[in-house]
């Protein structure tokens, strides 16, 4: 398993730490105004981007490189910058551009730092809510909000039988296929909010979270925070979750292995 250093990790998540303050002062001092919205889709679907999804890339770009200047950089909006490093940060400048758009106040800016391809530091920043969650080690992750942190912890007493599960399917699961997982539609009492679903079960607020169609800025940045809380993440296929997919967040081994047992007719 790829480890950091306990130095190099008190580095990286100083940094995104103060990226995420940075972050929200920029949001409010250069983009809470009216902002054009298209449509990165031709022809059918609708996957709206705005101008400022690429202002905070750009932002988040230019902080990286006056700090890091030879890490890859991989961001939804503007590609891959490659370079010779081991070093890459996956930037989704803002996840859930579709609320930002109606003002919805659960989008976030979501980076993470991966380390020969695995995402070893997250962090996710909802400007409007005012608070964010990153990861300080393997074993440590916060939330800040109203001037405090607090150390995030899952649910892990969690029992499958009175389980908050919170689900998406983003359009990725036909209505024939949902009809296979009964038990999951059954069940699904509690919204689903993007990253911020991801957040809250690394709370302890939500105990199972499933979603579709991930990409991999959607979820990186996600997984170290997971992780460190006591958190299960893979795709409903019970494989890693790096390459994105349909994902499955779950608080403890017994819920986890029910709830992928049920999704199995709609796994393959």
């Amino acid at each position: 398993m790829l480890k950091l250093k306990p130095k190099d990790y008190k580095i990286y998540s100083k940094f995104i730490e103060n990226l995420a303050k940075k972050l929200t002062k920029f949001y409010y001092a250069k983009l809470n105004k009216p902002f054009k919205v298209s449509n990165k889709i031709k022809g059918k679907g609708y996957d709206p981007v705005t101008s400022a999804d690429k202002s905070f890339e750009k932002f988040i770009r230019n902080e990286i490189k006056k700090k890091f200047p030879n890490h890859q950089v991989i961001g939804e909006e503007f590609g891959h910058k490659k370079t010779i490093s081991d070093y890459s940060w996956i930037i989704d400048p803002i996840d859930g551009t579709r609320s930002f758009v109606i003002g919805n106040p659960t989008w976030s800016n979501l980076i993470s730092l991966n380390y020969k391809g695995k995402p070893i530091v997250g962090l996710a920043n909802f400007p409007i809510l005012k608070k964010y969650y990153f990861n300080i080690s393997e074993k440590i992750a916060y939330v800040f909000e109203n001037g405090r942190k607090k150390k995030l912890r899952v649910n892990s007493d969690a029992k499958f039988s009175n389980m908050k599960l919170s689900a998406a399917f983003h359009g990725s699961l036909s209505l024939k296929k949902q009809k296979k997982i009964p038990q999951i539609l059954k069940r699904m009492q509690f919204p689903c909010a993007d990253a911020l679903s991801y957040s809250h079960f690394a709370e302890g607020k939500i105990d199972v979270v499933l979603q579709c169609s991930n990409k991999i800025w959607d979820i990186h940045p996600l997984i170290p925070i997971i992780k460190a809380a006591g958190g299960l993440i893979n795709t409903w296929r019970n494989e890693e979750a790096i390459k994105g997919g349909n994902i499955i967040c779950s608080s403890n081994k017994n819920i986890h292995n029910k709830v992928l047992k049920i999704l199995r007719p709609v796994s393959s």
